[in-house]
Order: structure tokens, then C-alpha cells, then sequence
């Protein structure tokens, strides 16, 4: 009996790697564990002559990324957890071109982020040398309708990386999905809005792997970042005029004007929408639901009206019977508001925390949950 207990506490501190390589050339595979200013070996295998190959007992206390692979040049990443019992099979002597990985569920969500951003980056060269290899009187109609393409494909990356992370707020290759590349210059999260995606991973992961090296260097990386937007914001304000100041005074329904700033001490979701939109009307079902979850905890919805009909406007609010702040814009058809807050496209929001800093935009649905979960558990 004791030694079925101690071979059950080790596997729990350790995984296992087997696998096998269609094209075996008796190379050598190494195993780097990801540290945080580079990978260090770990341990090597050699490939035998059918292929097969094995790393044992590799030491672990919690998930971490490690590289497999011949050389700095041809490796794919895993995340092993301990306990587990990784199989890889390797179709192609170019490691991450076409294989498949099993026992780990980590290690399957990085295959897929890794494959879809290798295709997507196939297409974007493509679609380079296309646009580099226009001419002719069309070629700067080629080159628009070229770079409209370009520009969709960077979007819908992009779209897909934030559903994937917002989905994994619980697992380490959620980080994988914060930093992948389009290319050396250009992160597949661009925005500098998408600085609020890290900050939900960092604070998430952080509950769950407080001691992880990897996860220290995230929360190190979004305080920097945050700080550097600070400065920012206070530089924009310095130079700002006064009658530039982000605090709405509008009207509701019933006449009463009301203060963005007036919340304050309070979490608060500012929100744009039209009555026009059916994006809107179905987020503010979901918004309904949410608002009822959070509203006795100190949560508030700040809702700016953008529609030039006035009544119709107030006979949406009594109809869908909406529980919170609702105003209008004062001049519709040229909306202040919403310029300042440099709206888009709607819906459109800002999460405003308790000290009335902006701490998201844009966040939907679950996103918006798991953001409000975290500032009142803070």
C-alpha cells in the first residue's frame, strides 16, 4: 500500500511526454521549460528508428509552457499540467506543421491557437505579394479591395483571440492567446483597448496560480502597461480644455438631470445605444439580468440615448421596462457625448470602477461579468 500512495503523489508532481515522428532521422528532441527571460533545456530524447520518443517524470507543481522540438527554429509549444500524460504524433519533420496532441487539454488549446494564427498568417502573406504585384491603371482599386481583405482577416483574429480568452479566463493559454504575433510588429490584440483583457486574465489566474512565475510576470506586465496609459491620460488631460471634461449632464425620461460623476463611489457601466439598433435592444435584455445580479452590491448603468425620435426613445425605456439611469443625448444629431467618448459603433460602453477611473470599454456579455465579478471581489 505505501508504495501505490507514494507512486500516486509523485505522478501529481510530474507528467510524461510520449510520442512518435512519421519522418525519424535519429535526431535528438529537446524539452525547454518557458521561463520567463528564456528557455532552459530540461531534458533531451532521442528518436529512435520507429520514431518513438519519451520524456519521464518531468518535475511539476502547477501548468507551464514548455518547447519541444530539434532547434530554435523547428519546436512547438505545449502547456503541461502535472499528472498528466501527454501523447504527441508528428506527421511532418517540420514539427509544427502538421501535428496532433492528446492527454493534455492545455496542450490541445495551444495546437489551436498556433494553427489558426499559422493560417491566418499564410493568407496575410498572400494577400502581401497580391497587393505588392499590382499594376497596371487598376492597381490602386486591386490594392483597396486588397488591403479591405487584409485589414478583415487581422479583425476577425483578433474577434476569435478575445472569445477564446474570455472563454479560458481559468487556464494558462489564455496568456498564450494575449500575446501572439501577426508578425514582428504587430500583436494579433492591437488595440490598446485589448489592455483590459490582460488585466482579466492577470487578476483571474493570478487566484488560481498565485505562485507561477508566468503568471507574476503577466500582472508585472499589465501594471506597467496600465501605468503607462495613466500617464497618458493625465498628459491628454493637461492639454485638454475644460469643456472637454468626460462627465455627462443629461436628462431622463422625466426631466431630471443627472451627472455621470454624481455615481461616483458607486461601479458603473456607461452605455450609448438607439432604439434602432437590435444589437442594442438585445444587449439591454442581457444588460437587465446583469443589472439585477449587481445593482444591491453598488452597481449602476448610465445609459445615453442617441436616437433623434424623443418619444420613441421614452416608449422603448416604459416597454422593456429598463431599471436603470436612462438620458438622452441634448442634440442628437450632433451627439457630444458620444463624440468625446469617440463612439463607433453600438453599443458601445465604459466601466467605470468605484473612483471613477475607466477600467474596460466595449465589454459584453460574459466579459462584462467576469470584469464586474473581479472589481467586487477585489
Amino acid at each position: 500500500m505505501p508504495l501505490i500512495i507514494l507512486a500516486g503523489c509523485q505522478s501529481k508532481n510530474s507528467f510524461k511526454i510520449s510520442g512518435v515522428i512519421s519522418k525519424p532521422d535519429n535526431r535528438t528532441l529537446f524539452l525547454k521549460k518557458v521561463n520567463v527571460n528564456s528557455p532552459v533545456i530540461t531534458d533531451t530524447s532521442r528518436v529512435g528508428k520507429n520514431g518513438k520518443f519519451s520524456f519521464r517524470n518531468i518535475k511539476a507543481t502547477e501548468p507551464d509552457f514548455y518547447q519541444i522540438g530539434f532547434s530554435d527554429q523547428n519546436f512547438i509549444t505545449i502547456l503541461a499540467s502535472p499528472g498528466e500524460k501527454i501523447k504527441l504524433k508528428f506527421n511532418d519533420s517540420n514539427l509544427s506543421r502538421d501535428y496532433t496532441v492528446t492527454g493534455s487539454d492545455g496542450s490541445e488549446k495551444i495546437r489551436m491557437l498556433d494553427m489558426r494564427l499559422a493560417k491566418t498568417k499564410l493568407k496575410l502573406d498572400s494577400l502581401r505579394k497580391e497587393y505588392e504585384a499590382a499594376s497596371g491603371e487598376s492597381a490602386e482599386n486591386i490594392k483597396s479591395k486588397i488591403g479591405n481583405v487584409f485589414d478583415s482577416i487581422v479583425r476577425d483574429i483578433r474577434r476569435k483571440n478575445i472569445e477564446f480568452i474570455i472563454n479560458n479566463t481559468t487556464s494558462m493559454a489564455a496568456i498564450k492567446a494575449l500575446y501572439q504575433r501577426i508578425d514582428e510588429n504587430a500583436y494579433v490584440l492591437y488595440d490598446p483597448r485589448d489592455l483590459q483583457y490582460m488585466k482579466i486574465v492577470s487578476d483571474s489566474l493570478s487566484k488560481y496560480y498565485p505562485g507561477s512565475k508566468t503568471v507574476k510576470a503577466l500582472t508585472e506586465d499589465v501594471r506597467r502597461e496600465l501605468s503607462q496609459m495613466n500617464t497618458r491620460q493625465v498628459r491628454n488631460m493637461a492639454i485638454s480644455s475644460p469643456e472637454t471634461k468626460l462627465d455627462p449632464d443629461l436628462t431622463d425620461i422625466n426631466g431630471k438631470r443627472i451627472v455621470l460623476s454624481s455615481l461616483k463611489g458607486k461601479i458603473v457601466l456607461l452605455t450609448f445605444w438607439s432604439v434602432d439598433s437590435k444589437d442594442c435592444i438585445a444587449e439591454n435584455l442581457q444588460l437587465i439580468d446583469i443589472y439585477k445580479t449587481y445593482n444591491k452590491k453598488g452597481f449602476e448603468i448610465y445609459q445615453i440615448n442617441l436616437d433623434p425620435d424623443e418619444e420613441k426613445w421614452k416608449r422603448e425605456v416604459k416597454f422593456d421596462e429598463l431599471p436603470w439611469i436612462s438620458v438622452r443625448e441634448n442634440d442628437p444629431s450632433n451627439p457630444r457625448n458620444a463624440i468625446l467618448y469617440n463612439v463607433r459603433t453600438l453599443p458601445a460602453n465604459y466601466l467605470y470602477d468605484r473612483e471613477g477611473n475607466i477600467v474596460g470599454t466595449n465589454l459584453h456579455g460574459k466579459a462584462l461579468q467576469i470584469r464586474l465579478n473581479q472589481l467586487f471581489n477585489e
